[in-house]
């Protein structure tokens, strides 16, 4: 298969399609949702069947969004909802974005009027292709528990509530996260899951690789597969993913050297404030005897 000639390159390891393309165009029909249901099962580890998609205020997109990022909404066979998300840029208030999302969909898939124990349970599954926050793992899972301040016990739902909402845990009824920070995958994939990450990571399946869902993606997510004009459209993608990776890089590289002359701003002002002359801190910080007489 011949690649395009453009930044987009760089993003195509191999004949397959990237999973964000694969959202918005092919796994929303019905034939493929083998592809996403491996996917989830892999992740929740529990055996996920997708009944049907779902709209919410969410899915809507602006132009920016075209690229940046992508969801989707699903109603699995036990009528739980589950938001999966794609994010590509940078984005600092992303996880107040995440508790957003599901607040909505809460509201959203109740009817007024219905009691509290309608409420459906959603899990939001975020994919994203930037650095969120501080950690060192590469999958993080957020799940709400009531833990006594005093004794340090974790709160339990009596008997009677097992039995009605067929859940064993209190952190059942809540809303779960999880974070799947893709870029910073950079191993052999040694796990079912590791497998997938690989896949969003770099485009690529390795022939290896056994994880559910992916055996599909082999057979349905394929570049010789689509029309010439489907294949302009995603080297477009891909070359806007590439300015999109471009604009993050830039801003670490700038916020880095910002950070760098704030640190030297501070020597300048402690050496002043000791009288050391103008040529010894020009030797010692790097800059000139007009930057430090302008700080």
């Amino acid at each position: 298969m011949k690649k395009g000639n453009g930044k987009g390159d760089e993003l195509m390891a191999s004949n397959y399609i990237r999973f964000d393309w694969a959202m918005k165009r092919l796994l929303r029909n019905k034939a493929n949702f083998a592809v996403l249901e491996g996917f989830l099962t892999t992740l929740l580890n529990e055996k996920i069947v997708i009944q049907k998609l779902l709209e919410s205020e969410s899915n809507q997109e602006d132009e920016f969004d075209k690229y940046n990022r992508v969801d989707m909404l699903a109603e699995n066979s036990k009528g739980e909802l589950i938001l999966i998300e794609v994010q590509n840029n940078n984005e600092y208030a992303y996880f107040q974005r995440m508790l957003f999302g599901t607040s909505k969909l809460v509201t959203e898939y109740i009817n007024r009027g219905e009691g509290y124990d309608k409420v459906r349970k959603v899990y939001s599954v975020n994919i994203v292709y930037f650095s969120l926050g501080s950690g060192k793992d590469i999958v993080y899972h957020g799940k709400t528990e009531f833990r006594g301040i005093h004794q340090g016990d974790v709160l339990e739902l009596t008997p009677f509530q097992k039995q009605t909402f067929k859940v064993d845990s209190v952190s059942q009824l809540y809303p779960e996260y999880y974070i799947l920070k893709v870029n910073d995958f950079n191993q052999v994939a040694c796990s079912p899951l590791e497998e997938w990450i690989y896949y969003m990571n770099t485009g690529d399946i390795p022939d290896g690789a056994t994880a559910p869902g992916l055996d599909e993606a082999r057979q349905r997510l394929k570049l010789d597969k689509m029309t010439k004009e489907e294949l302009n459209a995603y080297y477009r993608h891909l070359d806007n993913i590439v300015i999109l990776r471009d604009n993050i890089y830039t801003e670490r590289a700038e916020g880095r050297a910002e950070g760098r002359m704030e640190e030297k701003r501070e020597m300048v002002h402690n050496m002043k404030s000791l009288n050391i002359p103008l040529d010894t801190i020009s030797q010692v910080t790097g800059l000139s005897i007009e930057e430090i007489k302008s700080l």
